[in-house]
């Protein structure tokens, strides 16, 4: 039996099991399974890896997608790139790292681009936020990082006025930590939020946000 999983902490929002159970039942694959595999901290991958001889593949969720680069063979173009891994291939003993929200979040987001959308601001400065910067380089858009900690990359939430949202057609939400609280939302000024934004939230669940 081949064995797929995800890992992470925590691992409450994740649909991850059941939707590849779904997905081997639906394409009749019966020889693979998927599991959740709560990790408090980074360095139980090893006995993960020790455990389960018959991996064949990984997910990899907050907090630990640039923490685990260290535990890889090596990583493909984008993962290096960006220095964050959402996906580990065992090929021939091997553990490779790949990032596929570069090519998630570019396809969907070009279809939703109009020339104004020139400026962004990412809420979030975690693993997903780098896949973000990586596209938005790609697309030539220019962007500002915000967090809830000042440094020479990052603005804070409350630095965010009117110039600066009116300046910053597109909105990315990266930051995760709302998952815990789905009463709460970015704090940005969204008072300012006119028909030219087009905000976008990665949280996926639940599958509708405050945000």
């Amino acid at each position: 039996m081949r064995q797929f999983g995800l890992i992470g902490y925590p691992l409450s929002h994740s649909f991850s099991k059941g939707y590849f159970a779904q997905k081997f039942k639906k394409e009749n694959i019966t020889d693979a399974q998927y599991d959740t595999f709560p990790l408090e901290n980074i360095h139980l991958i090893e006995q993960l890896f020790n455990q389960k001889s018959n991996l064949f593949g990984l997910n990899v969720t907050i907090p630990y997608k640039q923490q685990v680069i260290p535990f890889l063979d090596s990583l493909e173009e984008a993962a290096a790139k960006i220095g964050a891994v959402n996906t580990i291939k065992f090929i021939d003993g091997k553990k490779i790292g790949y990032n596929s929200d570069v090519y998630g979040f570019e396809m969907s987001l070009k279809p939703l681009l109009k020339k104004h959308h020139n400026f962004a601001l990412i809420l979030g400065t975690g693993g997903a936020s780098k896949a973000v910067e990586y596209v938005l380089e790609q697309l030539n858009i220019n962007f500002q990082y915000v967090s809830r900690t000042k440094s020479e990359q990052t603005i804070t939430y409350h630095e965010i006025d009117e110039h600066l949202m009116k300046k910053s057609t597109v909105i990315i939400n990266t930051s995760q930590w709302y998952v815990s609280n789905i009463d709460i939302a970015p704090e940005i000024p969204y008072q300012f939020i006119s028909e030219q934004h087009l905000l976008y939230d990665l949280v996926y669940n639940p599958e509708v946000t405050l945000f």
